[in-house]
């Protein structure tokens, strides 16, 4: 079976060199026609895009990626919803680097469509159980002081077409409900406290200004706690599919609560117990019963590459690499498996390790050619470990739709085809 390699010695031969390069692409050295015509169009030789000027400064007033990168979008499962409006769109995993989520690529979710809002028109309600009430303009918004921080949103069903059997063989589609950003905002505790808590005051009710009036409850504690207010992601206003002109980031917990298009802020002394809390987003247990207010999305993780989009090429030296992220702080290791859990490698964590964000993971890896089970588990700051999912169906069953947090298996094949596979 093949496994990690911790160490690779690079001899400064050129031919060596070569080899070594050749191997990582899955290749062989060139021989000597093959390289000769290779010269032609690649250094030291002239490429035709060498030998013109390209495009000026005024041609692109808005940035967009190469169009070499067309197929780097967001998807969609056209049969996951009844329409459009009220559906997911999943981010690209497999083709993004680093812990930052381009705007552009960011997963997207509806309940009654995007609302397109004029910024000059919205207004901010905060009201109920407070001394002062307020409305507020999107001007006096961003006169509060503001604060900017890197977390994850990740929406409760990812991986919830998982949960009786693998279903989709793809990373985008299993794993794909999960960016991350930079957000710049105003502390949601700012806010209440310019507004003046009474005392009975404990929980906080949420809507946004979309068709579906979206609401949750949300215990006053987090609000006071880490919970933006948020105009700006990744150095920009949000878009519109992001809840432009204004938000709330709840971070580390399930998407759903950071409600989009935020419109009025209430606060009570009970939770609110809406549709989105009673009849959505609970999860049937296998006595019945219906756990609720399950927020908190625990600590997950999933290689990246090699994935289904990502076959392996040819035997050799690979860089396994993936993502790692937890609701409840910062994520402390990771391992990976590459024989379906038998023995677990230490990946090595890449800097920034930042409190509920994105962390990459990466670990060398010398693919022999073999069948191999591929797999990774988070363990974060509080010491929880990252379940199986014969861990998860024994306490939940196959009812559940939300927090599948459970083990990704891929399957890689002889061909280096890979596949998306449960373990017993």
């Amino acid at each position: 079976m093949s496994g990690p390699i911790r160490q690779v010695r690079l001899h400064k031969s050129r031919r060596s060199i070569l080899r070594i390069g050749a191997a990582m692409a899955g290749g062989a050295v060139l021989g000597p026609a093959a390289g000769a015509a290779a010269m032609e169009s690649s250094p030291p030789g002239e490429p035709d895009w060498t030998k013109s000027t390209g495009s000026g400064v005024v041609d692109l007033p808005y940035g967009k990626p190469s169009e070499f990168e067309k197929d780097v979008i967001r998807r969609n499962v056209p049969w996951l919803t009844a329409t459009p409006e009220s559906s997911v769109s999943f981010t690209p995993l497999q083709s993004l680097d680093g812990i930052i989520t381009p705007n552009g690529l960011f997963f997207e979710r509806y309940h009654a469509g995007r609302a397109d809002i004029d910024p000059r028109q919205h207004r901010l309600m905060i009201h109920g159980l407070i001394e002062r009430p307020l409305i507020l303009t999107m001007d006096d918004i961003m006169r509060f002081p503001s604060v900017s921080r890197i977390h994850f949103i990740e929406c409760p069903a990812n991986g919830g077409m998982e949960w009786r059997e693998a279903q989709l063989n793809s990373l985008q589609f299993t794993h794909g409900m999960l960016s991350c950003a930079e957000w710049t905002g105003v502390k949601l505790s700012t806010l209440l406290d310019e507004a003046g808590l009474k005392k009975e005051a404990k929980w906080v009710m949420v809507e946004g200004a979309d068709a579906a009036r979206m609401n949750r409850s949300l215990p006053l504690e987090k609000c006071l706690d880490d919970c933006l207010v948020v105009y700006g992601q990744n150095g920009e206003a949000l878009r519109p599919e992001q809840g432009y002109p204004l938000r709330l980031l709840v971070p580390g917990w399930e998407g759903n609560v950071s409600v989009k298009w935020l419109r009025r802020i209430k606060v009570g002394d009970e939770p609110w117990f809406s549709r989105e809390e009673t009849s959505k987003y609970t999860e049937l247990m296998p006595d019945g019963k219906a756990r609720g207010f399950t927020w908190v999305n625990e600590a997950k993780s999933v290689i990246t590459s090699p994935c289904p989009e990502k076959p392996v090429a040819a035997p050799g030296l690979y860089e396994v690499r993936g993502l790692a992220w937890s609701g409840h702080g910062k994520v402390k290791a990771v391992d990976v498996s590459f024989d379906g859990g038998v023995n677990w490698h230490s990946a090595r964590l890449q800097e920034p390790v930042l409190s509920k964000a994105l962390t990459r993971f990466t670990i060398p890896w010398r693919w022999d050619g073999q069948p191999a089970l591929l797999g990774s588990r988070a363990v974060d700051e509080t010491g929880y470990v990252q379940p199986t999912i014969a861990d998860l169906r024994k306490v939940r069953g196959t009812n559940p739709i939300y927090h599948n947090n459970s083990i990704q298996t891929w399957q890689i094949k002889p061909d280096g085809k890979v596949f998306d596979v449960q373990l017993g």
